[in-house]
This record gives C-alpha cells, structure tokens and sequence, in this order.
C-alpha cells in the first residue's frame, strides 16, 4: 500500500538520510512522495519522483535492511511507476551510484546522458546531487 507524503516528512528524511540519499532539494516542491506499508501496516519504506512532462525522475527508492532481498522494493518501484503512469508519464529515468543491478532487474536499462531530454538534464540530481559517475537508466512506464 502507499499513501501520498509530503517531502517534509520526518520518516522520508530520516530514511533518505541513513540510505546516503540526497535530501537537499526535497522541499523544492517538484516532487512526489509516497511512504509504503505492508498489508497488514509494517512499514516497507519509501520513494519518489519529478514530474517531467511525459517523464518523470525517479528520485529516491529505500527499503528498511530488514526487508531487504525479499522482493520489497521490486514492489515498491512497480507502485511507484504505477502513480506515474496514472498521471500520464510515459517514460522514468533516474541516476543511481550504487543501485543499478537492482534496478535493471526492474526493467531499466542504462542511457548515455545525452539520450536523456534536456528537462531530466536540468533536476537537481543531474547537475549535481548525483555524482557525474552515477549511472543513468531508463524505461518505459508500463503496467
């Protein structure tokens, strides 16, 4: 289940902050946020995105270590598409230093930089928060 947050979160920064996500730019007011539960209310952790035009940068994805490697996040990133595809998205990238495997099993695949519309080049993420060795991925919104 998720449930719309605001980016001020105290859940949201505290996870993004112990996950080594940046936290910087979340009251810019250009994204987002979802806090995510198990059926039964567990928390299983949160995630984001900027909406792009027919895009959207997938900003942040974190799970708590304890549910970790039990399909969680798969579930997470597949609701999270699924928002952005209600709203019309067409197309998700993001920038990952250290994630890419994971998301690759979820369907992205690696872009070059110069594949990536100006308006993805523009966030925050690309023109610094990300390193300019994290890796860019992309993949259609389907559902």
């Amino acid at each position: 289940m998720d449930e719309p947050i605001p980016a001020t979160d105290s859940g949201l920064v505290a996870a993004l902050t112990a996950a080594g996500l940046p936290v910087e730019d979340l009251t810019n007011g250009e994204g987002r946020f979802f806090a995510y539960r198990t059926l039964g209310g567990t928390p299983a952790g949160y995630g984001g995105y900027l909406s792009l035009g027919s895009d959207i940068l997938v900003r942040s994805v974190t799970v708590p270590a304890t549910m970790r490697g039990k399909g969680v996040g798969r579930n997470l990133v597949a609701l999270l598409l699924r928002r952005a595809w209600e709203e019309g998205r067409q197309r998700a990238w993001l920038l990952t230093t250290s994630a890419g495997g994971f998301f690759e099993k979820a369907g992205f695949k690696p872009a070059a930089r110069d594949q990536a519309p100006a308006t993805v080049l523009a966030t925050p993420q690309a023109q610094g928060l990300c390193p300019s060795t994290a890796t860019l991925l992309s993949r259609t919104i389907t559902v």
